[in-house]
């Protein structure tokens, strides 16, 4: 239960005049979403009572779901019906209609209006988005950018003349291919500043009335550039094998930010992203010494006042002039909690403001990850079980190959007490990057174009024979196993091949023709670029539940009854299947979960479950 408990969710910051703004998922409270401030006297402070819960479900995945008034209200998303609300000093009064439809992610407060994604759900099951501006006041929003499937991050110039936003269309995602926009607000006319179908532009921000920064793959790599507003006079400031942004699964990132001195704050890496200070005149990049070693692409920066005009024109609440004084964002490292964490742009001088662990384990060491590439060019991490928790003969230890969701996602090195909960019982854990990644550039996310049940499944075998041969784990037990799209991974791994002890899949996929028919927008087109255009011989090919004859391990499905991603059907199907054949199978259904466990007595259950199960492979 202590572990169950432990997933306190920190994120989203905003800091302006001293005040500090964050998010916390609260399991304990059935995974509700709170906002926390901080204010400028160090007095913290819950602004949104139970059962208010800052929830978006623009793209099903959300976002950041508040922002921040220039007179310290809070406008913010409610989950149970996708209104926004404005929270002042008494109770959250509505500023959007009721029953119309409509989400709204991306949120930014300027001249007297909330400018942001609107997602539109009609009765018919159409689906539009547009960037539209809200007045506080509730009224008639207004729409400036229409006619594309999906849209993010916008931002206004300096001087509240012009739009800049991103925008896409189907059948790609953001990771794939996207323009930056720019639109003139006087008369409605805008262009194409940038990208297009084979280039990844995100996060624009404006360095003034005139020029943009941007990131773009169009390297290979998520780099930054400066562009001019007309998209000409571009240049890249720090060309590096590396990435400055992670993949935007959700709305409302901010991987880099603007300071009142010119400089940027940016994250990059590979894998983890740190944080460093970037002189876009010199392109001279230094990190700042801090004791986390990765962070969430949702930077602050403590602008001082607001702008001139009493708006904000940034989503993280402050003015792009800002004073480059201090910056916010949620750090991790593997033995340090996740925080959300102040820091001194000039001395790296670091306050923690919030942590997601009142206190650390005392009585289990807490594993340090090794980054690994085993057979080539497969990367992940390595979690060694604790020491003094070897086996008692002379065999290695058993070891769990985690495969992570998305697919286009990538593992972390952040403080994860489900992994000490098995290193701390003599259980090894490799977190696994498999192609398709992220954090490795663009070609190694491409490794999984049109190769998804493939790629991953090789790369997952690969792992476990590279623990086997390398004598690091028993090759008789070794386990996988992963959420989502990684639960796909998890099932067809066990289909496919036979090197695995056992598999654990938490609300995996294991049908295509299902989950494109059923699905969420978002994600409806995703295995065109997977698998490839829908084909039944094609998907057979691939799917688990065509390939379950495969399946000679014991296997674990978890499922949430109430996910709208990968509905509850593939995994209960799964477990039919196997079941029809004998092969040994636990289902487990949760009432109220959608996708990922928010709850702490779910959580709990699943947990228990899977150590039950690991113990019964492994003796």
């Amino acid at each position: 239960m202590t572990v169950a408990r432990a997933g306190l969710r920190l994120g989203w910051p905003t800091a302006r005049d001293g005040r500090v703004w964050w998010t916390e998922d609260r399991p304990d409270e059935g995974g509700r979403t709170t906002i926390m401030r901080l204010a400028a006297d160090g007095v913290r402070r819950e602004l949104l009572p139970a059962p208010w819960n800052a929830r978006t479900r623009v793209h099903e995945y959300g976002g950041r779901p508040y922002a921040i008034t220039p007179d310290g209200d809070v406008i913010f998303a409610n989950h149970a019906d996708q209104r926004l609300y404005r929270l002042g000093t008494g109770d959250p009064t509505p500023i959007t209609p009721e029953g119309d439809g409509s989400r709204y992610a991306d949120l930014l407060v300027h001249d007297g209006q909330v400018w942001c994604v609107r997602e539109r759900h009609a009765e018919d099951g159409k689906i539009t988005r547009a960037v539209v501006a809200i007045p506080l006041d509730g009224g008639q929003a207004r729409e400036w950018a229409t006619g594309c499937d999906f849209y993010a991050s916008p931002a206004l110039s300096p001087d509240g003349r012009h739009l800049a936003y991103v925008c896409w269309n189907h059948p790609r995602m953001p990771w794939n291919g996207t323009e930056l926009r720019v639109t003139r607000l006087s008369d409605g006319a805008y262009w194409t500043v940038a990208g297009g179908p084979s280039e990844s532009v995100l996060a624009p921000q404006w360095k003034d009335d005139s020029r943009l920064y941007l990131v773009s793959d169009r390297s290979g790599w998520w780099n930054l550039d400066e562009i001019g507003l007309d998209g000409t006079a571009r240049r890249p400031l720090h060309p590096a094998e590396e990435e400055f942004a992670a993949p935007p699964w959700q709305l409302g990132g901010a991987p880099y930010l603007v300071l009142g001195d010119g400089r940027l704050a940016v994250l990059h890496g590979r894998g983890d992203l740190r944080l460093g200070l970037l002189d876009p005149d010199t392109g001279a990049l230094r990190d700042l010494d801090v004791p986390w070693s990765g962070w969430q692409a949702a930077l602050a920066a403590d602008g001082g006042s607001p702008a001139a005009d009493g708006g904000s024109l940034s989503p993280d609440g402050g003015s792009l002039g800002a004073d480059g004084g201090s910056l916010v964002g949620v750090g991790y490292a593997p033995t340090v909690p996740t925080s959300v964490v102040r820091v001194s742009v000039e001395t790296g001088q670091t306050e923690t403001l919030s942590a997601g662990l009142d206190e650390l384990p005392d009585t289990v060491p807490l594993p340090l990850p090794r980054a690994i590439r085993s057979h080539g060019d497969v990367h992940g991490y390595l979690y060694p079980p604790a020491a003094g928790q070897e086996p008692d003969d002379d065999r290695p230890p058993p070891y769990v190959i985690f495969v992570h969701g998305g697919p286009t996602s990538h593992a972390r090195t952040e403080l994860d007490l489900e992994k000490v909960f098995l290193t701390s019982r003599g259980i090894g854990v490799l977190d696994l990057n498999y192609g398709g990644s992220t954090g490795y550039g663009r070609a190694y996310r491409d490794r999984l174009k049109g190769e998804w049940g493939v790629v991953d499944v090789a790369d997952a075998v690969a792992a476990a024979r590279w623990l086997a041969e390398d004598g690091l784990a028993d090759p008789a037990r070794i386990a996988i196993r992963g959420g989502s799209a990684g639960g796909w991974t998890v099932m067809a791994a066990c289909c496919r091949s036979d090197v695995f002890a056992g598999g654990v899949s938490y609300f995996g996929v294991s049908a295509l023709g299902p989950l494109v028919a059923h699905t969420h927008d978002f994600e409806s087109r995703y295995v065109e670029w997977l698998v490839g255009p829908e084909d039944p011989q094609v998907y057979a090919s691939r799917e688990p539940l065509a390939l379950v004859d495969g399946v000679s391990c014991p296997m674990l499905l978890l499922q949430g009854l109430d996910d709208p991603v990968v509905p509850p059907a593939q995994s209960a199907a799964f477990a039919d299947a196997l079941a029809e054949r004998g092969v040994p199978c636990t289902y487990l259904a949760f009432d109220g979960e959608s996708h990922g466990f928010r709850r702490t007595e779910t959580r709990a259950a699943a947990l228990a479950a899977e150590l039950a199960f690991y113990q019964q492979l492994f003796g």
